[in-house]
């Protein structure tokens, strides 16, 4: 791996229209589906991610970020960025790619997609939800568990340490 580069830029009012919530204290606003694809990108990396500094641009008008960059590396190294917000549309953007001497992984839509040095690969159908419900089903009969709490640890650190910049009102 060279480098890994995330945008993840959707409409707020799509996605979550009307809902404060999101917007206050613990609400995590643009981390609320930024936390997705940060559970993508810590489960498909071969090495562990840390952040190394922060943006976190948040509305005059709410306590949480409308948008996030992340400059995060992994233990080779290697950059890991991420950009995130809220304010994008009308088309939105799901994409994660990975630059190797090998090529470039590209995933789009969310994981819909996916191309290994500009060559499309076959998924199948689309099993993101059935495939998680039957997941937590076989966690309920074995009384298992499954917690990855890295990205989790990426937000808080995004929180503790990324540098707050004011933008204008959201008007929520």
């Amino acid at each position: 791996m060279r480098s890994v580069e995330v945008r993840w830029k959707e409409d707020v009012r799509r996605w979550h229209p009307g809902q404060q919530w999101i917007w206050e204290p613990g609400g995590l606003g643009v981390f609320d589906p930024g936390i997705n694809v940060l559970s993508i990108v810590t489960r498909i990396l071969p090495r562990e991610v840390a952040l190394r500094a922060a943006t976190l641009t948040i509305p005059s008008d709410t306590a949480m970020p409308i948008a996030a960059d992340l400059d995060c590396i992994d233990t080779a190294g290697v950059p890991v960025r991420a950009f995130f917000d809220w304010r994008h549309g009308p088309v939105e953007e799901w994409a994660i790619d990975i630059d190797t001497d090998a090529g470039r992984l590209e995933i789009r839509e969310g994981g819909k997609r996916l191309s290994n040095d500009g060559k499309n690969m076959e998924l199948g159908a689309e099993r993101e939800y059935p495939a998680l419900y039957e997941h937590f089903h076989e966690l309920l009969v074995s009384n298992g568990e499954d917690v990855d709490v890295r990205p989790l640890q990426i937000v808080a650190d995004a929180f503790l340490l990324g540098k707050q910049v004011a933008t204008d009102a959201f008007g929520r």
